[in-house]
Order: C-alpha cells, then sequence, then structure tokens
C-alpha cells in the first residue's frame, strides 16, 4: 500500500466524561477560583504555574515540560454558543461540528473524504480502541478500528498454523470483486476487502516498530504507544483517534482527576519523546479535548457538568502559547454557574485542517471561523 511518506499526521486525544478546565488549567492568581471551591481546589504552591495568572495540574509534569519547550497551545475557553450539558449532545455537537442541528456525519470522517477522495487507502484514518467514534463516521468512508495492534489482524490466533492460510484465501474469496451481490454485499464486500487489506499492513508496523521508551500499563498509554508503532510505518494514516475516561468527576474529584491526567500526561509525554526519537516530531500535531468543562463552584467533592472547556494542541511545529480569553469567573460573567466559552471550537478545527492537513474548512465545520496562528500557514 504506497504512501506519501512524511505526510502531516493529526492524532485526536479524547477525554471522556467532561474533564474539568478549572483543575486543568488553574487559574492560580484568580481569588474567585478559591472562593468558588474550597473543597476541591489546587493549592498555589502546587500549580505548575505557567505565569502570574495560570498554570497546569500538578500531575501534568509532562505537557509542562512540552510547554517549556514551546509545543503546547493552550485553547482557553473553548466550547460553543448555548451549551449543552449532556453527554451525548455536547459530544454530538462536537464530532459532527454542528451545534444547531443533529449532524449526519463526522468531522474527521469528512475530512478522511477530502484527504483521500477516492478511497485508495482504507488506514487514511485509524480509530485506537473499541467501536467507531461519531466523529469519523461518513458515508463512504472506511475507517479501521484497533483494539490492540500486537494481536490485530484477522484470525491473528492461526498465526503460523496451516488453517490461517484457507482462513483467509476463504476470506478474500468471500469479499472478492467477483458476482453480482447487491447493494448489502457490495458494501460488505468492500469492507472486508478494506478489513483484510489494512490487517496485513498494520501487522507489518508492529512487526518493523523498535523504541528505547517504555511506555506505562494504562489504556491511553498503550494506545499511543500504537499510534506512534503505525506513525513510524508511513503507511498513509493522517488521522489517528483515541479516548481516554472517564473524567465524569461528580464526586472524589481531586484523587480521580489527578489519577487520570497522571495517565494521559504520562502516555502524552512517552509518546512525544518516541516519535521525537523515530525523528517524527514534526510530522504530528495532537489535539487533547472533551465535550464540555465542569461547574465553576465545587459540589462538596466534586463539580457537575458545566461549559467553557480547554483544549489543548501539541506537537514540534506548533507555536506554544495561551490562546483565546480565559473565561471570567465573576458571578456576573456566568452563565448559570458555568464559564461563558470565549472562542467557537470549530476555529481550533479549521487552523488545524487548513493549516496543518491542507483542506478547506468550511464545508467540513459548517463554515468560516476566525483561525489561531498557533500553526502557521
Amino acid at each position: 500500500m504506497g504512501s506519501k511518506a512524511r505526510e502531516n499526521a493529526f492524532v485526536v486525544v479524547q477525554l471522556t466524561g467532561g474533564n474539568d478546565a478549572l483543575n486543568t488549567v488553574i487559574p492560580h492568581g484568580e481569588g474567585l477560583y478559591y472562593d468558588f471551591r474550597p473543597n476541591i481546589s489546587i493549592p498555589q504552591d502546587e500549580v505548575l504555574a505557567i505565569d502570574g495568572n495560570v498554570g497546569f495540574n500538578p500531575a501534568m509534569h509532562s505537557v509542562k515540560r512540552l510547554w517549556d519547550e514551546g509545543k503546547v497551545a493552550v485553547i482557553q475557553g473553548i466550547g460553543y454558543n448555548n451549551p449543552n450539558r449532556s453527554h451525548f449532545r455536547s459530544m454530538d455537537i462536537w464530532h459532527t461540528a454542528e451545534p444547531d442541528a443533529i449532524g449526519t456525519e463526522g468531522w474527521l470522517g469528512r475530512t478522511i473524504r477530502d484527504l483521500d477522495p477516492r478511497g485508495d487507502n482504507v488506514l487514511t484514518g485509524i480509530n485506537f480502541g473499541r467501536g467507531l467514534p461519531r466523529a469519523l463516521a461518513c458515508q463512504d468512508v472506511a475507517v479501521t478500528s484497533v483494539g490492540d495492534l500486537a494481536t490485530y489482524g484477522l484470525y491473528p490466533d492461526l498465526e503460523g498454523d496451516p488453517w490461517q492460510k484457507y482462513a483467509l484465501d476463504a476470506f478474500s474469496r468471500m469479499y472478492g470483486p467477483e458476482g453480482d451481490r447487491g447493494l448489502v454485499m457490495e458494501f460488505l464486500a468492500q469492507t472486508g476487502g478494506g478489513a483484510l487489506r489494512g490487517a496485513e499492513v498494520l501487522r507489518t508496523a508492529s512487526e518493523k516498530y523498535h523504541s528505547t521508551v517504555e511506555y506505562g500499563s494504562s489504556p491511553i498509554a498503550q494506545r499511543l504507544r500504537d499510534i506512534s508503532r503505525v506513525l513510524s510505518a508511513d503507511v498513509g494514516t493522517r488521522v489517528y483517534y483515541t479516548q481516554h475516561g472517564n473524567f465524569d468527576t461528580h464526586s472524589g474529584l481531586l484523587a480521580d482527576h489527578g489519577r487520570l491526567w497522571n495517565e494521559v500526561d504520562g502516555a502524552v509525554g512517552d509518546f512525544w519523546d518516541d516519535v521525537k526519537e523515530h525523528g517524527r516530531e514534526d510530522q504530528a500535531v495532537m489535539m487533547i479535548f472533551t465535550e464540555f468543562g465542569r461547574r465553576i463552584a465545587d459540589n462538596g467533592t466534586g463539580c457537575d457538568h458545566g461549559a467553557g472547556g480547554v483544549a489543548l494542541v501539541i506537537g514540534g511545529a506548533v507555536k506554544g502559547g495561551l490562546y483565546g480569553e480565559f473565561p471570567s469567573l465573576k458571578p456576573r460573567d456566568q452563565i448559570e454557574g458555568d464559564m461563558k466559552p470565549s472562542n467557537d471550537f470549530r476555529s481550533t478545527y479549521s487552523t488545524v485542517l487548513e493549516r496543518w492537513l491542507g483542506v478547506e474548512a468550511a464545508s467540513i465545520v459548517n463554515g468560516g471561523f476566525e483561525q489561531f496562528d498557533f500553526l502557521d500557514r
């Protein structure tokens, strides 16, 4: 399967459940933060300060290191007008880039279709994890989902067994080009044939990978390791997607949120060390996002669904810095106890689409939005 070596790649990490923005990028210089959160605030002397106003959660040492290297763009106040606190509806909005309607196609699925309009490469987009996130779903677009790259493939338990040859041969003939199957069987033929081709390529990608970086044992660490393996293999993948959770911290926030960010932060640090070791640091850009933030005030030990979140964009090509205005915590500026978003999430999408992936953004994000300058054109 031919590929254009060293094409720009986009890695998406979704923090499922609603990551608490205020305890991720902490306004340690704002007294109202401590007033509204007497039970779950991070002490000033524990914050990994960026400047006199904000800083990272103390579990985010790797992100802070990458920030110090100028490779992290912090998108403050990211969200959309009329925020929705439902996990399902809010995620649907982020996945389809349609806040005012029920979307039918995922924004990254549309992106993959623009990147590979003829569907020449079944590995243009890969999800690492079970199922298929709606962001990647799109008509006439095939996206591979990989649970574990080391065991990914067709009949992996038959490897080295003569029965595998017969099983794969039968699979190939079943999904081959012969015969008149009708629409359903034609779809299955395309899907099955793509799975067969993709499995073989990814199997070799795993075999060829070598690294001195030792990843942790968490699911997000293993998935980012697999992403690095495929990125290093030059198989033409442009969009990588994975998730980690559960960030729905209604209670026990300090312990659970710190543990979750410790897992994500360690995995992110290992990933960037790995891609740097393989000379790919300037080939990939990573976006870390969540469906919404949490309320400004704590509920005792946790925090309920809110708005005005934060996203991170990381990479060797990224111009690090603070982007977007940090939402005001003053009661008169809140939306029913939430931070008011200061920028539309589609501005970040548009920036990545046009300045990194080289595709026209308006048709994908459903409109024209002001772009940030954390990536050069």
